[in-house]
């Protein structure tokens, strides 16, 4: 019940959380509605940052969400060119994590990552087409155990300024493993083959918990 309540924070937060605990203790000084906001502000940096658990279904006949948000687009399209897929078709699932929503970036599925590629770009609202093309994003292409091509794409939004990747080239993921996050606001692309969408547009998802895609 305490770790539901509490949950522990991902270790990019630990700093944000200093400092604004930092900035509390000094609104303080000046007046106690000050402090207050800065108490609210350092409530909100861990909330942000938060990292529960999750249950993941272990079942390769299932894509799961790699990120807490809003379904935003289902479509097929032709796949990144960036890691080499333009000639082939591809579905994709766009969903829009907001500044409340958590930010840790998980697996869709177990299998081996081939390429991560990182792009510099913008900071165009999430939300918005373009973000896919212009704004800063990291991929990652894995290959699942059927040898289906998944590509997870993380993309900063209007006010992220960090993609965070704590994954490796060459390395096994099991569903449901963390591969990273993105700092304040942002959106996670998913490219699949293969597999049939379960999600809809304007529906929540819970990052490896949500099924999207099933074979």
């Amino acid at each position: 019940m305490f770790t539901k309540i509490f949950p522990k924070i991902h270790t990019e937060g630990y700093k944000f959380l200093v400092i604004a605990g930092f900035v509390t203790i000094i609104l303080l000084f000046f007046s106690g509605f000050l402090g207050a906001i800065g108490l609210l502000l350092t409530v909100w940096v861990y909330y942000f940052f938060r990292d529960p658990e999750r249950v993941i279904i272990e079942d390769d006949n299932y894509l799961v969400s790699p990120a807490d948000g809003e379904v935003i687009k289902v479509e097929e399209v032709d796949g990144p060119k960036e890691v080499g897929l333009e000639n082939k078709k591809f579905k994709k699932i766009s969903i829009f994590m907001n500044v409340f929503d958590c930010h840790v970036n998980r697996t869709p599925c177990s299998g081996k990552v081939e390429d991560i590629l990182y792009k510099p770009g913008k900071f165009f609202n999430a939300s918005l087409d373009k973000a896919s093309e212009d704004n800063e994003r990291n991929y990652y292409k894995i290959k699942d155990k059927s040898g289906n091509d998944i590509i997870v794409v993380q993309i900063a939004g209007l006010i992220a300024r960090r993609i965070v990747c704590e994954t490796d080239n060459g390395q096994d993921l099991n569903q449901g493993d963390r591969i990273g996050m993105i700092r304040f606001g942002s959106r996670a692309d998913v490219y699949y083959e293969n597999y049939e969408p379960l999600v809809k547009v304007g529906q929540k998802t819970i990052s490896g918990e949500t099924l999207l895609a099933k074979k």
